[in-house]
C-alpha cells in the first residue's frame, strides 16, 4: 500500500504525493534534470551528493534498473523527484523496479507531484533547499523547516565525503553488447599510466580511459603530489565532483603541483573548476545551474557545435581571467564558460561529461588532447 510523502520548499511551497522510496526524510538542494533516460545513472552519479533531483521526464522508471549501469558503488543523490512511476519496468537487461530499488538503497523518493510547476519555480526562482518526507506520519511543518534549516551547498566540500579512500586500479572497459564483444578495444598492454584524482568520479569516464590504452590508478581526493607521482604517471586527471571547488584547497594546491612539473592534466566539471582556480580564476554559484543531456557547447577554434551531458551548479566566472588561461568552449544555452585550456603548460578542462552515461557522446573526442599530451611528453 503507498504511503504519502510530501516535499517542502525553502520558500513555504508545499508539494504533496506518494512516496515511492524509503520512508523517513531526507533534505538538500532541490534541482531539476532534462534528460529523457538515463535515471540509474544520474541517482549514482556522486556529482548529485546532497541534492534532490527532480526529473522533469514524467514517466521514470520503465526500464527497471541493472547494477551495471550504476556509476557508483550505489545511490548519490539526497532524493528524487518524479510525476509517473510505471507499473510495468520493461527491459531484457532489468534486475529490478525502479521502486524496489530505492527502498533497498534507503533513498527517500516522492511520485504523483507537478515536476512542470516545480521546474517553473526552480527555474524562476533558482535552486532552492528542500525537504521530501515520507512514511505514514509525514508533517508539513515539520518538513519546511528542515528544508529552510539546509545552509546549501555553496562553502561546502563534498569531494572528500565522496572519494574513495585508499588508491585501486581500474581495468574494465566499456559495456559492449555480447555479439559485440569481439569488437572491443585491445587492453592487454596500456600505453599510459594515468593517475585519476576521485573527486566523485563516474565509472564511464574510468571505462574511457581503459579504452583509450591508459593505466588508470584512482587515488583519494586528498592525496599529496608525492603520493602521486610516486605511481610515475604520464598524466593527472581531475574527475567530476559535488559541492563547491572553492573550500577544495588540498585539490587546488594539487593542481598548482602537477602544472608546475608539466604533467599533462586534464579536468572535467569539479576538475575544471579546481584547474580554473589553480590558474588564478574564480568560480561562481549559478542560479539553478546545467543538469541535462541536451546542452549544446560550441568549440570555439572551429566554431562546431556538441550536445553535450551536463551536471553542475557553479561555474567559472570570465571576469578577470588569467593571461594564462585560454576559453575553449561555450554554452549556447547561457553563454557560460565551457572549456579551458593553460596557454603554457599541457592542461585542459571541460565543463559537461564528455564521457556522457547518460547523453550523447558528441564530446568524446575531448579526451584526445589530453591521450596526445601524453604521447608527446613520452618522446
Amino acid at each position: 500500500m503507498s504511503q504519502p510523502a510530501v516535499l517542502a520548499l525553502e520558500d513555504g511551497t508545499i508539494f504533496r504525493g506518494l512516496s515511492i522510496g524509503a520512508p523517513g526524510t531526507t533534505v538538500g538542494e532541490v534541482v531539476f534534470n532534462t534528460a529523457m533516460t538515463g535515471y540509474q545513472e544520474i541517482l549514482t552519479d556522486p556529482s548529485y551528493c546532497r541534492q534532490i533531483v527532480t526529473l522533469t521526464y514524467p514517466h521514470i522508471g520503465n526500464t527497471g534498473v541493472t547494477r551495471e549501469d550504476e556509476e557508483s558503488a550505489g545511490i548519490q543523490a539526497a532524493g528524487l523527484i518524479i510525476r509517473d512511476l510505471p507499473l510495468l519496468a520493461s527491459n531484457f537487461r532489468a534486475e529490478q523496479g525502479l521502486s524496489d530499488y530505492l527502498i533497498d538503497s534507503d533513498t527517500v523518493a516522492i511520485a504523483d507531484i507537478d515536476t512542470r510547476k516545480l521546474t517553473r519555480i526552480l527555474r524562476d526562482g533558482g535552486a532552492q533547499s528542500g525537504c521530501i518526507m515520507a512514511g505514514s506520519a509525514v508533517d508539513e511543518m515539520q518538513a519546511l523547516e528542515q528544508a529552510r534549516a539546509f545552509a546549501g551547498l555553496k562553502g561546502m566540500d563534498l569531494a572528500k565525503v565522496v572519494t574513495t579512500s585508499e588508491p585501486y586500479e581500474w581495468t574494465e572497459g566499456a559495456w559492449q553488447l555480447p555479439a559485440t564483444a569481439g569488437d572491443a578495444p585491445d587492453r592487454s598492454a596500456p600505453a599510459y599510466s594515468v593517475v585519476a584524482l576521485d573527486f566523485g568520479v563516474k565509472r564511464n569516464i574510468l571505462r574511457i580511459l581503459v579504452d583509450l590504452g591508459c593505466k588508470v590508478t584512482v587515488m583519494p581526493a586528498q592525496s599529496t603530489i608525492d603520493e602521486v607521482m610516486a605511481q610515475a604517471p604520464d598524466g593527472v586527471f581531475f574527475s567530476n565532483g559535488p559541492g563547491d571547488p572553492e573550500p577544495c584547497e588540498y585539490a587546488i594546491t594539487l593542481a598548482r603541483e602537477v602544472m608546475d612539473r608539466a604533467i599533462p592534466l586534464f579536468g572535467i566539471c569539479l576538475g575544471h573548476q579546481i584547474l580554473a582556480l589553480a590558474s588564478g580564476a574564480r568560480t561562481e554559484k549559478m542560479k539553478f545551474g546545467h543538469h541535462g543531456a541536451n546542452h549544446p557547447v560550441q568549440n570555439l577554434s572551429d566554431q562546431t557545435v556538441m550536445v553535450t551531458s551536463q551536471n553542475h551548479g557553479f561555474t567559472v566566472s570570465e571576469q578577470d581571467l588569467p593571461d594564462t588561461l585560454e576559453v575553449t568552449h561555450r554554452s549556447l544555452f547561457d553563454g557560460t564558460l565551457q572549456g579551458i585550456a593553460r596557454k603554457d603548460v599541457p592542461a585542459y578542462s571541460f565543463q559537461g561529461h564528455p564521457e556522457a552515461s547518460p547523453g550523447p557522446h558528441d564530446a568524446a573526442n575531448l579526451f584526445q588532447p589530453f591521450i596526445a599530451a601524453m604521447e608527446q611528453t613520452k618522446k
